[in-house]
């Protein structure tokens, strides 16, 4: 309660990068808390607490604005439009007016709703997944992009999966991690592309440490330590000038 109001939160961010041709096309908005005492603590210590308190709404709340904001502030100093992805959590999503919550952060920062990528997960989604599935398809009315993300570890229903307008796949890091020795996670990933092209859909692989395999089974997009850890937003801007996979 007290980093919210004292505004202890910061975002760091993490590129998306494409395959093909080593552009970042995206990047993943990350939280960090900056304790005054114990310095910077990651989300995997913090999040589950939020969730338990009924803190996440507001947190999460604060992320999404925090996020168009520095989307459209990259644009404004006259860097390349982006794709900026924000995870939702699943009381987050499921909470009375996150439609408006999502409207309201694109109306105050002015990007556009086509820049904005929501990230749930599978669970997130198909829990009581009729019902969501209006709340997904007035933010696909919007303009607004969405993904799976850690796809591959949840329940999913490949006819739900059929039905809402998800754009993006992303492959867990479970599965990428051991590509190279493990022919059980090159058939789980590798079908995952298979299954997303074949619906049309972008693939991304998480936690990307080597490319060759990816590029191979037509990975089209990937995030990961490749290419960097997450960094702050002055960071970001400078590969987003730079791009420094490009060619690659």
């Amino acid at each position: 309660r007290r980093a919210l109001a004292q505004k202890e939160f910061v975002l760091h961010y993490q590129p998306l990068v494409n395959l093909e041709t080593g552009l970042i096309i995206g990047v993943e908005a990350l939280i960090r808390w900056l304790h005054p005492e114990l310095g910077v603590i990651m989300p995997d210590r913090f999040i589950h607490v939020a969730e338990e308190t009924g803190l996440i709404n507001p947190i999460g709340d604060w992320v999404l604005c925090e996020a168009c904001r520095q989307a459209q502030a990259w644009c404004d100093a006259g860097l390349p439009p982006i794709t900026m992805a924000v995870n939702v959590a699943p009381v987050q999503f499921r909470q009375a007016g996150f439609v408006e919550v999502v409207a309201g952060a694109l109306a105050t920062s002015g990007l556009d709703a086509n820049c904005l990528e929501l990230e749930l997960t599978e669970r997130t989604v198909m829990h009581d997944a009729d019902i969501n599935l209006g709340t997904l398809s007035a933010l696909h009315r919007m303009g607004v992009d969405l993904s799976l993300d850690d796809f591959g570890t949840g329940y999913s229903s490949l006819a739900y999966l059929k039905r809402f307008p998800v754009g993006k796949l992303k492959i867990d890091r479970s599965f990428v991690a051991d590509l190279e020795t493990d022919p059980d996670d090159w058939a789980i990933a590798s079908t995952i592309v298979s299954m997303g092209r074949s619906l049309r859909m972008t693939v991304l692989a998480e936690g990307v440490e080597r490319l060759a395999l990816l590029r191979k089974m037509g990975c089209d997009m990937a995030q990961g330590y490749h290419f960097s850890r997450p960094t702050s937003a002055e960071g970001m801007a400078d590969m987003l000038r730079d791009q420094p996979f490009m060619n690659r």
